[in-house]
């Protein structure tokens, strides 16, 4: 598994810890039922404190991505795909937000905007 670090962000470890995880579970990067590195393996490849790494799993199996079995280690869950749809949701109203916020900084209307996503949806054919 390959998770990046970086410390030129505001985003905590633990939060890119699990948003690289769920990432890689949403694009079927990681499948049902495969095993994730332990707590303390995970903590000493990103060098970083293995009670991060545990919050991390914490909020994931929290969330439905991952099931931990005790004394097993922790495992992709069955995927959700309600979950995965509202994650992505979640995701689009967030870029969507952004869209809107430099469109209004910049003077953009709101027909400029429409005219944008049109030409996008209409290349998709």
């Amino acid at each position: 598994m390959n998770i990046i670090i970086s410390n030129g962000t505001d985003t905590p470890i633990f939060k890119q810890i699990k948003n690289s995880i769920k990432q890689s579970i949403c694009n079927n990067n990681l499948k049902e039922g495969e095993a994730l590195p332990s707590v303390r393996s995970l903590a000493t490849d990103l060098k970083i404190s293995f009670l991060t790494v545990k919050r991390a799993y914490d909020e994931l199996e929290e969330e439905g991505f991952i099931k931990t079995v005790p004394g097993k280690g922790s495992f992709i869950a069955p995927k959700n795909l309600e979950l995965i749809k509202e994650e992505k949701l979640k995701e689009i109203e967030e870029l969507t937000s952004k869209i809107y916020n430099i469109a209004k900084i910049s003077n953009i209307s709101n027909d400029d905007i429409k005219e944008i996503f049109k030409i996008i949806f209409e290349e998709e054919k």
